[in-house]
C-alpha cells in the first residue's frame, strides 16, 4: 500500500513526493492475512474441545409407547415355617449343653435331640429325696397326734370324768353316811347324860364327831360341784383344744409334705428332662440367631435357660417369607397385595399375610436402617425347606395402557421435571407432569406423546440440562457467615 506525506528538505523548502512503504508485495500479505484467520479457528475448535468431554457418538433415544407400569418393592429374605414345633429347655435355671443333635436332621418320634448336665439335678434329687422321708415321717406322727386328741375328748366324758363323779358321789354317800351316824351317838350320848351314865366330856366328844363329818360332807358336795361346774369344762375346753392344735399341726405337715413331694417329683422329672426327645416325624433345624450374634443360641459347652427354645421342628407344608421392608414405603404395603418370590430353583407368588406395627431393632448391625418385618405367604409345594434365600417383590400397584418414559431421560429439579424431545431441528425441551414410578420408568399425566422420541442420559448430552443443574445451585441460598469469621468478631 502506499501513503502520501509531507516531508521538509535541507534547504527549508516543502516538496510533495510518493514514498512506497517497504515489505513483501501486495499479493504476498493478503495470502498472511488468510492464513491467520484460519489458524484462530483452528484455535477456538480446539479449545472448544478440549473444554468439552462430551462424545460426538450417536445420540440414544427411547420411543414413547403405551404399555402397563407394575410399581413394587424388592427385599431380600428366607425361608421359614408359619407352623413351627418348638422344642424348648424345661429344666429350670441354667444348664449346660452336653450334646445337640445336627441341624437340619430327620429324626423319628422318640429320638434324642439334647442332652443336658445332670450333676446338678442329681444332687437335688438326692436332697428332696430325704426331705420327703422326713416330712412323710412327721406327717405320721401329726396324724397320731390327731387321732389320739379325738380319742382323748370322749374318754374323758365317758371315763375320767365318770370315775371322778362316781368317786366323789361315794364320798359323798360315806359321807352323809358318817355324819347321820354322829348324830344318833351324839343322841343317844346326851340321853345317857341325863341319866348319869356318861360324863360331859363324851357329849362334847361325840358332838365334835358330828361337826366333822358334816365339814366332811361338805367338802365332798363342793368337790362334786367343782367337778360338774368347772374342772369337767376346763378339761373338755383342753382336749379340744389340743384336737384343733394337732389338726393345724397336721394340716401343716401335709403342706410340707406335699410341697417336698412336689419338690422331689419336679427334680425327677427335671431330671427325665435333661434327655430331650423328639415328640414326632420331621426335620429338626436351630432357631434363627440374632443378627449381632456370631454363633446359634443352642451348642454344645454353651448354657440354655429354661423356656428358651432350644430347637425348631417346621411344618414344610406351610412356608412363609419373613422380610424387612423399609421405612419409606411400608405404608404402600397391605395384607393381601400380591408377591413373587424368587428362589434358586423357580419362582412363586403369594400374599402378603401380615405386617408389623413397628419396627424390628435397628442398629450397627443393620446400617441404622428402619424396616418393619413383612410376612408373605407361600403355596404349599414340595421342595420347600427353611433358610432358602428369597427375593420378594411385593406389588404395590399396577397401571395399564400408560405413557411411560425411562428414568434416565428425565431430570428433575426445582423448578419441575424436563426431558428432551429428539426433533428435526435437534432436541428440544419438555416440561414433564410425572405420576407413578418404578426403578426403570415413570408414568406420564402430561408433557408427552406417543411416538415422541425422548434423549437418554440427558446430563451427558445435553448443556441445556447442565444449566437446569446449574440455576438450581445458583439459586441456593448462600451460606451464611459464622460469627467467628474476620468482620463479625464483637
Amino acid at each position: 500500500m502506499s501513503t502520501k506525506a509531507q516531508m521538509p528538505t535541507q534547504n527549508g523548502l516543502i516538496a510533495n513526493a510518493t514514498t512506497q512503504a517497504s515489505g513483501p508485495p501486495r499479493w504476498k500479505r493478503g495470502l498472511l492475512v488468510i492464513g491467520g484467520v484460519a489458524v484462530l479457528v483452528a484455535a477456538v475448535t480446539l479449545i472448544r474441545g478440549a473444554m468439552s468431554t462430551r462424545d460426538a457418538g450417536p445420540m440414544l433415544t427411547h420411543t414413547i409407547a403405551r404399555g402397563d407400569l407394575v410399581v413394587s418393592v424388592t427385599e431380600q429374605g428366607t425361608l421359614e415355617s408359619s407352623n413351627n414345633t418348638e422344642i424348648k429347655c424345661r429344666v429350670r435355671g441354667w444348664s449346660l449343653v452336653t450334646w445337640v443333635i445336627e441341624g437340619g436332621t430327620v429324626v423319628q418320634a422318640g429320638d434324642e435331640l439334647v442332652r443336658l448336665d445332670t450333676k446338678r439335678i442329681e444332687d437335688a434329687v438326692s436332697l428332696q429325696t430325704t426331705n420327703f422321708h422326713t416330712a412323710a415321717a412327721t406327717l405320721a406322727r401329726s396324724k397320731a397326734e390327731v387321732a389320739k386328741a379325738k380319742i382323748a375328748i370322749p374318754a374323758y366324758i365317758e371315763g375320767s370324768y365318770q370315775t371322778q363323779i362316781k368317786s366323789l358321789e361315794r364320798g359323798l354317800t360315806i359321807a352323809e353316811t358318817n355324819l347321820d351316824t354322829a348324830q344318833k351317838m351324839l343322841a343317844n350320848t346326851k340321853k345317857m347324860f341325863r341319866r348319869g351314865f356318861v360324863t360331859e366330856l363324851e357329849v362334847e366328844g361325840n358332838a365334835f364327831t358330828v361337826t366333822q363329818a358334816e365339814l366332811e360332807l361338805e367338802v365332798v358336795r363342793t368337790e362334786i360341784e367343782v367337778l360338774k361346774k368347772y374342772t369337767r369344762e376346763m378339761r373338755l375346753e383342753t382336749l379340744h383344744g389340743n384336737l384343733k392344735a394337732s389338726k393345724s399341726k397336721l394340716q401343716a405337715d401335709e403342706a410340707g409334705f406335699a410341697m417336698d413331694e412336689a419338690r422331689l417329683n419336679r427334680a425327677r422329672e427335671e431330671l427325665a428332662n435333661c434327655v430331650i426327645k423328639a415328640n414326632r416325624d420331621g426335620l429338626v433345624i436351630y432357631p434363627s440367631a440374632a443378627a449381632w450374634k456370631e454363633t446359634p443360641d443352642i451348642t454344645e459347652g454353651g448354657n440354655v435357660r429354661k423356656d428358651q427354645t432350644l430347637l425348631l421342628m417346621p411344618d414344610l407344608s406351610k412356608m412363609q417369607v419373613k422380610v424387612g421392608i423399609h421405612e419409606s414405603v411400608i405404608d404402600r404395603v397391605k395384607p393381601g397385595q400380591v408377591a413373587r418370590i424368587t428362589l434358586p430353583d423357580r419362582t412363586l407368588y403369594g400374599t402378603v399375610a401380615s405386617v408389623s406395627p413397628v419396627t424390628r431393632p435397628a442398629g450397627w448391625w443393620t446400617g441404622n436402617v428402619v424396616k418393619y418385618d413383612t410376612i408373605i405367604e407361600l403355596p404349599s409345594v414340595a421342595g420347600l425347606k427353611p433358610g432358602m434365600s428369597a427375593e420378594v417383590e411385593v406389588i404395590l400397584d399396577r397401571h395399564q395402557d400408560v405413557l411411560t418414559v425411562p428414568v434416565a431421560a428425565v431430570l428433575e429439579t426445582e423448578l419441575g421435571a424436563f426431558c428432551w424431545v429428539r426433533t428435526a431441528n435437534g432436541p428440544k425441551r419438555r416440561v414433564l407432569q410425572l405420576g407413578a414410578s418404578n426403578d426403570s420408568f415413570i408414568v406420564v399425566e402430561a408433557g408427552l406423546k406417543q411416538g415422541e422420541a425422548v434423549v437418554l442420559n440427558v446430563l451427558a448430552f445435553m448443556d441445556e440440562a447442565q444449566d437446569e443443574v446449574s440455576k438450581r445451585l445458583d439459586n441456593a441460598e448462600p451460606r451464611r457467615p459464622l460469627k467467628t469469621e474476620i468482620g463479625d468478631v464483637n
